[in-house]
């Protein structure tokens, strides 16, 4: 009989299911390659493994303890292990930008005296850790209340409350180490009213003074995103606070995750759904089958029946020809109504009698059919303007819906100078698609989709802004701008994409003024279809 683990193996075994996702996502950010990633999210996770296993020791020692949750932990042991790298000289392998945090006076925020370090970090920290790890898991790793209240052995009727009151637990942690931290004199003056400002609900608009203080002061911002537990900021000032660098890209990756393992569950609930109707469906169809062959065969003997000459004997109505089937009398019946015992024609059958042998177009799909997806067993309809169609029409291709990719089409709606849709071949370059995700004073967020009408082997997508943007950060991509003109590269992860498939990457941006949607998409120079349904900030 194998050993059973140790409660210890246990343990370790379940923080390593519930954090390397995370781990590894996070040092994927951080890295130039998804080599280094690896060896980052190990190192990692090794020295986050040390801590864990330090203050669980000094727990049983009935030392008191403050530390953040699994997963914000490991994830700043990934960013303490990426500075390691810097330092040692393997600082190659990291993202450039990454490497220009880390020298910065924001990263030494992050490990410098308590009173200094991020206002979430430090109000996340005051929180017991079961409450701290359930404003994460809900917050930055967006998982379901049900997921959460799996994993933390909550009960799921009453989460809901549960999270709303560790939410206002955090947001007094925070008003109270904002007041404790070395504030100027127009920092403090304020400081009581945005704290009565962000209490509010619905959310109150901030006074002019106050929102041209949080404008210029990144202090009180952050503070501000801190404390409007209302205002959709909580994620982001959790994230960007206790991970420092790349805290955005991370927020969105795992949102992207969360959502892929919802629709990943809807599927499979929806195909568990199905399978017992299927089921019942076929054994519908077999019975009625069934039922159906019996009477074709009672309604054949009963018509063979009826033919037979008045008075005459079974042996002359059962004369007939080299099938076996009754020779009428000419004038009583069509030959044709002897030769079929199946229903007449109707919708989606043949009127080819069932005797005979289907021509070829019926025993097995035409191209036409094959390629537009239409019903095999359904005539093929006329074909308009031909004779006979060529194998170059009845090919599958692109859709003769799209714009500019109609045979004989010029450019569809929606393309003007700059964007042009074709590449000389009659199929589309590509069409991009851009979202401003969340926007506020002074900066935003937004997402950039682009599907591509061929394949690629690494990718450049540029556009120009209108009103005067700057990008500040991107994930899943590398950023270049001059002056309006703003350029994004692959990532080494995503240099390849299939024809047809979609590439996307996001970013963090200021704005004064105006937030128009850019112009002049292209890829690879060449110009991009805006996509159905664009949006952009006011």
């Amino acid at each position: 009989m194998p050993d059973q683990p140790s409660p210890k193996d246990a343990a370790e075994a379940a923080l390593l299911d519930e954090c390397w996702d995370a781990v590894l996502s996070y040092a994927g950010l951080c890295t130039a390659g998804s080599a280094a990633a690896g060896d980052l999210a190990a190192e990692g996770y090794a020295l986050g493994l040390r801590e864990v296993r330090a203050a669980d020791a000094g727990a049983s020692r009935g030392r008191p303890t403050s530390r953040l949750p699994r997963i914000p932990l490991m994830l700043g042991a990934v960013r303490a292990t990426a500075a390691s790298w810097e330092a040692e000289g393997s600082g190659h392998r990291l993202d450039p930008d990454l490497r220009l945090w880390l020298g910065s006076p924001q990263a030494a925020r992050h490990t410098g005296p308590p009173r200094h370090r991020p206002l979430a970090l430090r109000g996340l920290r005051d929180l017991r850790e079961a409450d701290a790890a359930l404003l994460w898991l809900a917050e930055v790793e967006a998982l379901p209340l049900a997921v959460v209240a799996r994993r933390l052995a909550l009960d799921p009727a009453t989460l809901t409350e549960e999270l709303q009151r560790v939410r206002a637990r955090f947001r007094d942690r925070c008003h109270r180490n904002h007041l404790d931290t070395p504030l100027d004199a127009e920092c403090r003056s304020y400081a009581r009213l945005l704290d009565a400002v962000t209490r509010t609900t619905p959310v109150a608009e901030a006074p002019e003074d106050l929102s041209r203080h949080l404008a210029t002061c990144a202090r009180c911002a952050e503070a501000a995103d801190c404390l409007w537990l209302h205002g959709g900021t909580l994620p982001a000032a959790l994230a960007g606070g206790v991970i420092g660098w790349g805290g955005l890209a991370y927020l969105e990756r795992r949102r992207r995750a969360a959502e892929a393992r919802l629709d990943a569950r809807r599927t499979t609930a929806a195909a568990d759904e199905r399978a017992p109707q299927e089921r019942g469906t076929t054994r519908a169809r077999a019975v009625r089958g069934g039922l159906l062959a019996a009477a074709v065969a009672l309604s054949a003997l009963a018509l063979a029946v009826s033919l037979m000459p008045f008075g005459g004997s079974a042996d002359d109505g059962a004369r007939g020809g080299a099938d076996g089937r009754p020779v009428a009398d000419p004038g009583a019946l069509p030959p044709s109504a002897l030769r079929s015992a199946s229903p007449g024609p109707g919708p989606g059958r043949s009127s080819a009698p069932a005797s005979e042998p289907p021509p070829a177009s019926a025993s097995a799909p035409s191209a036409r059919a094959t390629a537009t997806g239409a019903d095999p067993q359904r005539p093929d309809p006329e074909p308009q303007g031909s004779s006979s169609p060529t194998a170059d029409a009845a090919a599958p291709g692109p859709s003769a819906t799209g714009p500019g990719t109609g045979p004989g089409t010029g450019p569809g709606p929606g393309t003007g100078p700059g964007t042009g849709t074709g590449n000389g071949n009659g199929t589309e370059t590509c069409r991009v698609r851009y979202e401003v995700l969340d926007q506020w004073a002074g900066g935003f967020r937004a997402g950039v989709t682009v599907t591509t009408g061929r394949p690629l082997d690494g990718w450049q997508v540029a556009w120009t802004f209108r009103d005067g943007q700057h990008v500040d950060q991107m994930w899943d991509a590398t950023v270049a701008q001059r002056g309006a003109r703003v350029t994004a590269s692959a990532a080494a992860y995503d240099r390849s994409v299939p024809a047809g498939g979609t590439l996307s990457f996001g970013f963090v941006a200021t704005w004064h003024g105006r937030n128009s949607a850019p112009t002049g998409f292209t890829l690879d120079g060449l110009g991009c279809t805006p996509a159905q349904g664009e949006t952009a900030g006011g």
